[in-house]
């Protein structure tokens, strides 16, 4: 016989061994190779899910502040660790009761959204939170999509859900009231689902958190789904998995410094709960055994009262919403600091340098409900601190880099055949697209598999960003790949401008977008708000950026108009497309 020579006994036990881990295939437990001499098992293993957050916090500090919120009967509600455990156990083991595997969920702010996103997880089910602020027929389609077969609603919203009833009047609707009443006449239908469950549990042995899945079975299933806006196009259910959703809030917790300070996290819920189911923060807070003070709606003199009363810590809000709370005039320098993690859109050395001037410290973060929410953050460096102020704000405000639980987002050229991934040169010139990898990129989109091989084009994580690379290793975002301005043959970052635009002292908000030319082929036109108090014409801000700021001639716009507000989307990014509408002459009252 030629050629190899025959295995030994040992050589095949060992290849059999190592094929187990290059198959992903669990080593059997309990048992012990002779020719290794190892114990091969599985007990330093656990699946990761933030479900488990809750019970532990409980465990811990059962009588720690967990809710503070303003109820929608006016009454301030209290609750601690161990009673929103028990609610958010008494959920899921009504949810297994009657078998329910996908929840939808259609509230505001409040703690019947936050005990339901761990009561859900725990029952072993999927939640799906809907923006309540997209037309009703996107609502509809959401839960029809994702296959919801219960919702939860806020009595507030319920009429939202009159098309979808009609529609589908075999799926269960629970409505939560919001009161600081679990039981009684102003009880409702979510309270009576808890008790329900509670007393489910009691008659079937008590087992508690562990007759529960708040460590998921699979850490790979499906914990959520986040829906994306759908201002284009239809909205696409991205799905989150128990182990994303545990790092992203791992992540988040690090980077927003949720446990940097004595005493305990006093987190305000500006964010919707329902953007990226909350950009994993339900998650994130209860793991530091911090305070959720959930709100119903952006109220900024209440804000203001919470931040000086309460002595908020945190809170997370997209640029515009900061940008209107240091406007407010209730706006004055806090005492203490609060640190405001800021995403959503590209935000302005100058709102960053305003809200430091409050105390409130902006941690800035980039993400997209793609990445659950934040993946990279603006790293403050101490020699900044050395920088004229306009420089260190600047720094700021660029989009840094990948978290310590994600892998370093890179910065592609585009336009090459798709699978060949070749950096820009990090020389803060060269444009390219932004790309992720690792824990925390979203899984796909559910019933979508054209679209997720889409985002995973090449093996990376698409953002459709485009930016530039700096020596530093920052990412800068210049704009979406269709808001880029060609004018001349120069490119104009719509979000650069927008930048240099609110330097102007009179002016609160900016939006650019393009206008066609019959020169230039495109010039920017850009539509602005005005800060109370102050008045100005679009030719004034015209003159001032030709010959007092700092704006390059080709990017001066062409025109500006002055409009009493700029359309938004729910999390607080600009509607571009919008924008583009009203410059061609769109009739506003039917295009917002």
């Amino acid at each position: 016989m030629t050629g190899a020579k025959p295995q030994s006994q040992s050589q095949s036990r060992l290849q059999n061994l190592l094929s187990h881990f290059v198959s992903a295939a669990p080593v059997p437990a309990d048992t012990i190779n002779d020719d290794l001499h190892e114990y091969n098992h599985r007990h330093n293993f656990h699946t990761l899910s933030p479900t488990a957050f809750l019970p532990r916090a409980a465990a811990i500090e059962p009588d720690a502040l967990a809710i503070y919120h303003v109820t929608a009967n006016n009454k301030i509600l209290r609750r601690a660790y161990a009673e929103a455990a028990d609610r958010a156990r008494g959920l899921a083991y009504y949810l297994r009761k009657h078998h329910y595997t996908r929840v939808g969920i259609l509230c505001p702010n409040t703690p019947a959204f936050l005990e339901g996103l761990f009561g859900i997880a725990a029952a072993g089910a999927v939640s799906v939170a809907v923006n309540y602020r997209l037309k009703t027929e996107d609502i509809s389609y959401i839960f029809a999509h994702s296959n919801a077969d219960i919702i939860l609603v806020d009595a507030e919203f319920l009429p939202l859900l009159a098309g979808y009833r009609r529609a589908h009047p075999h799926i269960p609707i629970i409505v939560d009231n919001d009161t600081d009443a679990t039981e009684g006449e102003l009880s409702g239908p979510f309270d009576d689902a808890v008790l329900e469950g509670l007393t489910h549990d009691r008659d079937t042995g008590n087992k508690g958190w562990d007759g529960l899945e708040a460590q998921a079975c699979n850490e790979e299933n499906v914990i959520a789904l986040a829906y994306t806006s759908g201002t284009t196009a239809r909205p696409k259910g991205v799905e989150y998995t128990h182990r994303g959703a545990y790092m992203a809030a791992l992540g988040n917790v690090i980077e927003s410094g949720l446990n940097y300070h004595t005493g305990r996290c006093k987190y305000l819920w500006t964010l919707p709960m329902f953007h990226a189911t909350g950009w994993t923060f339900p998650w994130a807070i209860t793991a530091v055994r911090g305070t959720h003070y959930c709100l119903r709606k952006i109220d900024y003199p209440e804000i203001w009262r919470l931040l000086k009363e309460e002595r908020i810590t945190h809170f997370n809000a997209a640029p515009t919403v900061n940008t209107l709370l240091c406007a407010a005039k209730e706006a004055e320098r806090l005492e203490h600091p609060v640190r405001v993690t800021v995403a959503a859109s590209p935000p302005t050395a100058h709102l960053f340098e305003t809200m430091t001037g409050l105390n409130l410290h902006p941690v800035h973060v980039y993400g997209l409900t793609e990445t659950y929410g934040p993946i990279t953050k603006s790293y403050y460096m101490p020699a900044w601190e050395d920088l004229p102020v306009k420089e260190k704000y600047a720094k700021m405000a660029r989009q840094g880099h990948g978290l310590v639980t994600s892998l370093p987002a890179r910065v592609i050229k585009p336009d090459e055949p798709e699978g060949v991934l070749i950096d820009v040169a990090k020389n803060g010139k060269e444009i390219g697209e932004i790309v992720f990898m690792g824990n925390i990129c979203a899984k796909g989109y559910y019933k979508d598999p054209e679209a997720t091989k889409k985002l995973w084009a090449g093996g990376v994580s698409h953002s459709g960003d485009l930016a530039v690379w700096h020596e530093d290793g920052a990412i800068q975002i210049l704009d979406r790949a269709k808001d880029i301005i060609i004018s001349g043959g120069e490119n104009i970052s719509s979000v650069a401008l927008e930048s240099m635009l609110v330097t102007h002292p009179s002016i609160l908000e900016a939006g650019v977008v393009a206008v066609a030319d019959s020169h230039w082929g495109e010039r920017p036109k850009a539509f602005i708000t005005v800060k109370s108090g102050a008045t100005l014409t679009g030719e004034e801000v015209i003159d001032w950026a030709k010959h007092k700021s700092d704006i390059s001639k080709f990017m001066v716009p062409r025109e500006v108009e002055v409009v009493d507000e700029l359309p938004k989307t729910s999390t607080g990014k600009l509607k571009k497309n919008v924008l583009r509408e009203w410059a061609r002459g769109a009739d506003r009252d039917k295009v917002r």
